[in-house]
């Protein structure tokens, strides 16, 4: 074989090595998208209640943020000391103070407090926001004293635009309501200072 003819094969085989390397790479690339995108909780998952992780880091204090959680609102709410106090406040007014008798999950042990959440982080507020009546969303009125449909003595809350059921910024609920229970509060954990993860804690997803 002469020289031109031993240089015709070479440049077909290396043309040859590139068309199936390409080929095995864009295989490769084919084949980790989807396994990429099965690291991530489907929409079905999350639906049907995969934890929730949260970026809190722009949350004001006195702020809330909502998100959703198995197909409902979650009220995640910085209260400031003025909101820590109206919830003491409250406590004389409400219809169930220490959550006995939970709506439609067991209230967390870490949660059995005044304010019904963390101590290492017991300003936020984490319920969701599913009126206990009929399923409404409450709206925050977190504003204390005399105002439309709310009591002259109001220390600040939620109410609820359908049948007027109101919860303090606990998310217990107001003595003398159609709302039978108090707000949820789902399991939650901090991941860091700056996220929160809804739906998991220490002991395992809710």
């Amino acid at each position: 074989m002469d020289e031109q003819a031993i240089e015709s094969v070479d440049a077909n085989r290396r043309r040859w090595l590139i068309a199936t390397s390409v080929a095995g790479g864009l295989g490769g690339i084919a084949l980790a998208i989807p396994f990429a995108d099965s690291l991530s909780p489907s929409a079905s998952a999350l639906a049907a209640g995969a934890p929730v992780k949260v970026d809190i880091s722009q949350l004001a204090v006195g702020g809330m943020i909502t998100v959703a959680w198995r197909g409902k609102p979650v009220f995640i709410v910085d209260r400031s000391a003025a909101m820590l106090d109206g919830v003491i406040r409250a406590t004389g007014m409400v219809a169930d103070p220490d959550s006995s008798h939970p709506f439609s999950m067991p209230l967390p042990d870490y949660c059995r407090n005044a304010f019904r959440s963390r101590a290492e982080r017991r300003s936020i507020l984490v319920v969701v926001g599913v009126c206990t009546h009929l399923g409404c969303t409450p709206t925050p009125r977190f504003q204390p004293g005399p105002q439309p449909n709310l009591p002259d003595d109001w220390p600040g809350g939620f109410l609820c635009p359908c049948h007027g059921s109101t919860y303090d910024l606990a998310g217990r609920v107001f003595r003398d309501k159609p709302a039978p229970q108090n707000l949820d509060v789902p399991r939650y954990m901090f991941v860091s200072l700056a996220e929160l993860l809804i739906g998991q804690d220490e002991h395992g997803e809710a």
